[in-house]
């Protein structure tokens, strides 16, 4: 979680209130691969004691628990399967019912501390504490000497960039000592400075907090906004799972220009069936790589910032069909849909192309809206340029008769 160099200069280091603890390793475990996101890892209270956030951490882990089972869709087949000749991926119910186990969760949260904050601390040891810490933050943190000085100890510090937020496998990770360098050496004097040093450039963090950098406004400074962060939010963080009343501290990533947006178009869909009766809709998309989706089911819900490819969105797109009680109001959201999934086959493109989505047939008469919407890595719908754009989004309307 990067510090916002919009926050005000005395604001304490990384959180404050409740935040301001060594490590709240809400662990969060990826799908493909096992990559497990670790949120709101702070360093502060580790300067000098040898091995004390990866102790910190690991102790996090062992308290994680299994999520429980969330309701899912009533007609689609369960578990991950391959349709249109094993060419496309089928996710049901975006992975929901892929649940891990309490094993699997504390097993991977503790591969991804031994790999990110253990080496990141081993490496301190060697060189970050002195110079990134002395040198970097504490003596001169706030000038130009101190930056630079710090560059030693930020560099040292590895996974500074990486370690509250493990990338996903198929996104390369900055090289090694990357964030670091961004957070000793080039932002010494401001609120980014120490911070993004994670562990060596971490030590300076007073240092650079305290030097005197310029403040800035934030954007939309004036126009009265809410919040901007989930410091002043007094609800639990989000975990990764399918849960509410939490707030979600995921940044929300790149955004593309305009003409490389996503768009889509359900492009060909029966207008009646029969009940039970299997069907085929037709999904164009555009500008959307679909090579990215993380379970929820695994704790890769709203945990993924959006990436881009050539300018492009990475994600996937999905299909729900719903019953509509009433044609005059707008439908109850909690209900489970008689059918969803996710939709991955590492294939799309800035060209238009189609998939095609296989409905097992719906079990009862009436009406139903059948909606595609394209989703990034955390399965929201892309960001756009400029807001009088529409959504990659479509419904259409089924009789079941």
């Amino acid at each position: 979680m990067r510090r916002s160099k919009y926050r005000r200069a005395n604001s304490p280091a990384w959180f404050s209130g409740r935040r301001r603890i060594v490590v709240v390793a809400a662990a969060a475990l990826a799908a493909f691969g096992g990559v497990v996101t670790v949120t709101q890892i702070s360093s502060a209270g580790t300067k000098n004691q040898n091995n004390a956030g990866t102790n910190s951490a690991l102790a996090s882990c062992d308290k994680l628990q299994a999520p429980a089972r969330s309701r899912l869709s009533t007609q689609t087949r369960k578990g991950t399967y391959t349709t249109n000749n094993g060419r496309v991926t089928q996710h049901a119910d975006d992975g929901a019912g892929d649940v891990a186990t309490t094993a699997q969760l504390q097993a991977r949260c503790r591969e991804w501390v031994t790999n990110n904050v253990a080496n990141a601390e081993t490496l301190a040891r060697r060189g970050g504490n002195n110079n990134g810490g002395n040198n970097g933050g504490n003596n001169n943190g706030g000038n130009n000497t101190g930056g630079n000085q710090g560059n030693t100890g930020g560099n040292q510090g590895n996974n500074g960039g990486n370690a509250s937020a493990a990338p996903s496998q198929a996104v390369p990770s900055a090289p090694a000592g990357n964030g670091g360098n961004n957070g000793g050496n080039n932002n010494g004097g401001n609120n980014t400075g120490g911070n993004q040093g994670n562990t060596g450039g971490n030590q300076g963090n007073n240092g650079g907090n305290n030097g005197g950098g310029a403040v800035t406004p934030p954007p939309g400074a004036g126009l009265g906004i809410l919040t901007n962060s989930c410091e002043t939010s007094d609800l639990e963080d989000h975990d990764g799972f399918q849960k509410g009343n939490r707030c979600v501290s995921t940044e929300f990533g790149e955004v593309g220009a305009a003409a490389n947006n996503p768009t889509l178009l359900i492009t060909n869909a029966p207008r009646q069936v029969n009940r039970n009766q299997p069907f085929t809709l037709q999904v164009s998309t555009r500008n959307l790589i679909r090579d990215r989706f993380l379970a929820a089911g695994q704790g890769g819900y709203y945990v993924e910032s959006s990436v881009l490819q050539g300018g492009l969105v990475r994600g996937h797109f999905h299909t729900a069909c719903r019953i509509l009680d009433n044609r005059n109001a707008a439908p109850a959201p909690d209900p489970v849909p008689a059918f969803f999934v996710a939709t991955e086959d590492s294939r799309g493109g800035a060209q238009p192309d189609t998939v095609a989505i296989q409905v097992p047939g719906l079990p009862q008469s009436g009406e139903f809206q059948c909606s595609s919407w394209a989703g990034d890595g955390s399965h929201r719908i892309p960001m756009m340029e400029r807001a009088n754009q529409t959504p990659a989004f479509d419904s259409v309307r089924v009789r079941v008769r």
